[in-house]
């Protein structure tokens, strides 16, 4: 799931009194704005569902003054004095955090811009204005709060309500789309029985689609005509998910990698990602819907990346950088030498045990290893009267005696030496593995965002399939006529064959009213697949 944070600003131009808003979810990256009318505001939050949401002190006041109205406003949309019906906390913040200039330059400077215009923002725009006082609101914070790097931050997106269609905050809660009304569990409400995604970034990106349903009728139909060729293609669709369910979450480990917090083992789940692209990419070869071929366009295989980290990691790597052992052998020359040695040394250490033993004439001579004394000699009292006398006594015992010898604090120098050189070549090779990730990472999280796409469009073409669903006629016409229709999630969740389907017709009076001999109008479903 996403887990976002927001901030909310409130204010006025000539006609009515405006919102924006913007929210971020840190793990990936992926930074919104949006403007809307103030008492739109509760809605919004409600479809965002922030677990954050930063308001202005100024603004947060109960009292009177110039900033009441916008206080009442969010208080209303907050519930700042009951508890946020949104289910977020909320943060307050100095009201100069929230300064539209201020912002401004901040976003511009982090996204390496002379203004956010090429965003879609418009400077004369009030509504505009708010969401970009929001979205400065939100860096403002995060550099403040976030020790890591903020690099993998690298576009703000602003969200046009143009196209969605818009729900109210009670109509959303009641629809139960996201989270049961009673529980506020994933389980038993539309997104968990829709939910057929083989990756965590469709999954998201599902409930994206989710809580910002289409309203133009061209977009919904290019969804539909993917989602009709893989439902048309079982052989197709199930090759396609087969080959996602090996995808890693793309965009937590960009996010990761960006923010100077990954490991070795992050990298070698970004490099298996990468191996297992050409086959969806070739998979998605001369299909018919608009949409896949646009997906196919969009995954960029990066063989640049891949070979280079094929050719440096291990099959096998560990959690963190300072264990060492997660180079391949082979990749380094002066590394491998440095194992060499190493493995040598401890070849060594043994051979010299055995030529002592039989030496000196003691049996039980054993070479050991402290962290105080690193490599010594143990005799037992018993044979210590036998100890030659290049032996230097270190250590006594209760039941032996520790020695060392010249040759053998050498060799140990050696062998300590070759194994932390061999550890910094290895801490050397992955920051410069990590920074070539890093150098790609807008190529990678647009190969993400498509693999995202597909995931969700493939997840409902086996939904459509296991649950017999079939393609709507999607029409401007103000017509509804659903022919036994199933409630989604009774359907899946009530035994089978004990939900009893409907029909509803909604503006079809007639056959003239309905387009009935013409396709312009036509609103009842196709057939099964």
């Amino acid at each position: 799931a996403s887990n976002y944070l927001a901030a909310v600003a409130v204010g006025r131009d000539d006609a009515a009194e405006l919102a924006g808003a913007a929210w971020v979810d840190v793990s990936t990256g992926r930074f919104y704005a949006a403007a809307f009318p103030a008492d739109r505001l509760a809605d919004e939050l409600t479809r965002i569902g922030p677990a954050e949401c930063l308001v202005a002190e100024s603004a947060a006041g109960s009292g009177a003054g110039p900033d009441a109205e916008s206080g009442a406003t969010l208080a209303h949309a907050l519930g700042l004095h009951a508890g946020p019906e949104s289910g977020a906390s909320i943060t307050t913040r100095p009201a100069w955090a929230f300064g539209q200039q201020a912002a401004e330059v901040a976003l511009a400077k982090r996204f390496g811009t002379r203004s956010l215009e090429g965003f879609g923002f418009d400077p004369e725009d009030p509504g505009h204005a708010l969401a970009v006082s929001a979205a400065g609101a939100v860096l403002d914070y995060l550099e403040e709060t976030q020790r890591a790097s903020l690099a993998h931050v690298q576009t703000l997106t602003l969200v046009e309500p143009a196209g969605c269609l818009q729900i109210d905050a009670a109509t959303w809660r009641s629809l139960e789309v996201t989270q049961t009304l009673r529980d506020g569990r994933r389980d038993g409400a539309l997104l968990g029985v829709m939910d057929r995604t083989v990756t965590p970034m469709g999954a998201r990106l599902l409930a994206e689609w989710l809580r910002r349903p289409l309203t133009d009728v061209a977009a919904i139909d290019a969804r539909l005509d993917a989602v009709e060729e893989l439902v048309g293609d079982a052989p197709l669709a199930a090759g396609l998910r087969e080959s996602l369910r090996a995808v890693y979450d793309l965009q937590r480990l960009l996010a990761r990698v960006t923010t100077g917090r990954a490991g070795p083992r992050d990298l070698s789940f970004v490099c298996r990602t990468l191996a297992g692209l050409p086959k969806v990419k070739a998979r998605l070869t001369g299909r018919a819907s608009d949409r896949l071929r646009q997906i196919e366009g969009r995954i960029d295989l990066c063989p640049d990346v891949r070979g280079r980290l094929e050719a440096a990691l291990a099959d096998e790597c560990p959690l963190a950088a300072g264990v060492g052992g997660f180079i391949r052998p082979g990749f380094s020359a002066e590394l491998d030498a440095c194992r060499e040695l190493s493995a040598g040394g401890k070849q060594w250490m043994a051979r010299y045990q055995a030529a002592e033993q039989e030496r000196t004439g003691i049996p039980s001579i054993k070479v050991g290893f402290n962290k105080v004394f690193g490599y010594y000699l143990e005799v037992t009292h018993a044979h210590r009267d036998k100890a030659p006398p290049e032996y230097t006594r270190k250590q006594t015992l209760k039941n032996a005696e520790r020695y060392i010898t010249p040759e053998l604090k050498e060799h140990e120098e050696r062998v300590l030496g070759a194994e932390e050189q061999a550890l910094r070549i290895e801490q050397e090779a992955f920051a410069v593995l990590r920074e070539l990730v890093a150098g790609a990472g807008g190529r990678l999280l647009a190969t993400a965002e498509a693999l995202a796409e597909l995931d969700t469009l493939a997840g409902l073409a086996e939904l459509a399939r296991s649950r017999n669903y079939c393609r709507p006629r999607v029409v401007e016409h103000p017509t509804l006529d659903i022919a036994a229709g199933r409630h989604p999630v009774l359907d899946v969740t009530e035994p089978d064959g004990s939900f009893v389907p409907n029909e509803c017709q909604v503006g079809c009076a007639g056959d003239e009213e309905r387009g009935v001999g013409g396709e312009e109008h036509a609103v009842e479903p196709s057939s099964p697949p």
